[in-house]
């Protein structure tokens, strides 16, 4: 029985504590949540491993480990602990992002041993909708990629990332990894585009992390040579109508506070701030 402040890397049996604790918050820890519903967690299947804190022998605090280091409904006390058994690790992530607060406090623990950071997006607005805007017609050329266009949406992914992250996907290991995740994407009906006359993909996005109560809407973009042409708030709708029908209740996304122009297209469909993240990139 644990009857003190502690922290451990979370096992199998410990999944229904875990769930309880990203269910406190559904729509900021909807990439976590997914991943967990679906892998358990078991550190292989889960691609990291996740730690908890506990407080008098309740588990209240968690933090996935994995390509990324996210805390999770962290109080200040279990970020120092995060810290210090990261600290110890040695760093394994390619970036630290989560609600800001957190995410802040724990990089400013671990950046005199890990940093400098690549950079740092210190204010990303987590925005969400429940419902169609009423005055933007969702584009009906936007439609799900199909598995056998593969070799059509890659290079639109791998220009997204670049043009958003610095790197390209294919660093590294070829993109192996990166081209699988898009392939998974495509293979459960997430991924969404619209294609022109030529086969190239002029818009996109994904429905990335989907949980019963939240989705997450990423890699929005548009083709440099569409862009003001007015495609986006539409493209949105048409990825909306189908996260909200198909998906879940909820729909979310945080978008970087410098893309202005992003932020007003995503508050013209109809999305509203009600947090923020924070990333640090390696």
């Amino acid at each position: 029985m644990l009857t003190q402040t502690t922290s451990r890397v979370l096992e199998p049996g410990d999944l229904d504590a875990a769930l309880a604790v990203l269910d406190r918050e559904p729509v900021a820890n909807a990439f976590v949540t997914s991943r967990v519903q679906v892998a358990g967690l078991d550190p292989w299947r889960l691609g990291g491993e996740m730690w908890g804190w506990y407080e008098d022998g309740m588990l209240t605090s968690l933090c996935y480990a994995g390509a990324n280091l996210v805390p999770i409904c962290a109080t200040p006390r279990a970020v120092r602990a995060f810290a210090d058994r990261a600290r110890r690790a040695g760093r394994r992530c390619s970036s630290i992002v989560g609600p800001a607060e957190a995410t802040a406090a724990l990089w400013r623990l671990l950046e005199p041993h890990w940093g400098p950071a690549r950079e740092v997006r210190a204010h990303q607005p987590l925005m969400v909708t429940d419902r169609m805007p009423a005055d933007i017609a969702p584009d009906p050329y936007v439609r799900r990629v199909r598995k056998d266009e593969m070799e059509t949406i890659m290079p639109a992914c791998v220009a997204m990332f670049t043009e958003e992250v610095g790197v390209s996907p294919l660093a590294g290991d070829g993109g192996l990894l990166y081209q699988a995740r898009v392939a998974e994407l495509v293979g459960s009906g997430r991924s969404f585009a619209r294609v022109d006359d030529q086969g190239r993909v002029v818009f996109k996005a994904e429905i990335g992390a989907a949980t019963p109560h939240a989705c997450q809407i990423q890699g929005v973009w548009v083709a440099p040579e569409y862009r003001g042409r007015g495609l986006a708030a539409p493209g949105m709708a048409a990825v909306l109508r189908y996260a909200l029908a198909d998906v879940a209740p909820v729909v979310s996304l945080y978008v970087n506070d410098f893309n202005t122009a992003a932020r007003r297209t995503y508050r013209r469909v109809g999305f509203h701030e009600v947090g923020a993240f924070m990333s640090v990139l390696f």
